[in-house]
């Protein structure tokens, strides 16, 4: 790996899918771009943080991408979507529904970062209660929460906002909310307390045009 050319972070993880997995040709080659004593950041958002040379980073992310990783910007952006390991199968837990939140929102940017996570049953492994905005699956219906904080004394589970959410309902809410928070949130304000300045109903009725 080049040694002296100015780096950036990106964050890596084998996308959408049973469980947060890496396979061998994956590790080898994330491991080209790390020298032995490199180490490497695991989130609780089931990425992992790269450093890779400034000048051939459009080259190291179609290579990781080629191999099946999928690649995000770090910093103020929506997170890519913290999953479930979906135990009953693809179809059963809502999967697909899954992946296409992950395209349609991971990586925009908004004021700060914002964490998404979709779980596939009301067991909640992936914690959609306790994320900025979480999805859980309930029947052949989709249950959306906003405004959970995870960390710190003042942590509170997500306000339920719609419930029996068809897949292009959730999809049309959740784009109303980002693009709320993309338009009004301060710089730096936390989903949750941009949450708690406004009616989250309204929130989740946003036009774009307004």
């Amino acid at each position: 790996m080049e040694t002296d050319a100015p780096k950036i972070k990106i964050a890596i993880n084998g996308g959408i899918g049973f469980g947060a997995k890496l396979n061998a040709k994956q590790l080898v080659t994330i491991s080209k771009y790390m020298n032995e004593e490199d180490e490497m950041e695991l989130t609780t958002f089931q990425q992992l943080y790269l450093e890779i040379p400034e000048n051939r980073k459009d080259e190291v992310i179609e290579e990781l991408e080629s191999v099946g990783l999928a690649c995000y910007s770090v910093g103020n952006f929506v997170k890519s979507l913290r999953t479930c390991n979906f135990c009953k199968g693809e179809e059963r837990e809502g999967m697909p529904i899954a992946k296409e939140l992950n395209r349609r929102f991971a990586g925009k940017p908004v004021p700060f970062t914002l964490k998404m996570a979709y779980t596939g049953c009301p067991v909640g492994c992936g914690e959609p209660m306790l994320s900025d905005i979480g999805v859980m699956k309930f029947k052949d219906h989709y249950n959306l929460y906003i405004g959970g904080k995870a960390k710190g004394k003042d942590a509170e589970v997500g306000y339920l906002l719609k419930e029996n959410l068809t897949p292009e309902e959730l999809y049309d809410t959740v784009d109303k909310l980002i693009a709320a928070y993309s338009q009004m949130g301060k710089k730096r304000e936390a989903f949750y307390k941009f949450c708690k300045r406004f009616d989250i109903d309204q929130l989740a009725n946003y036009s774009v045009a307004d």
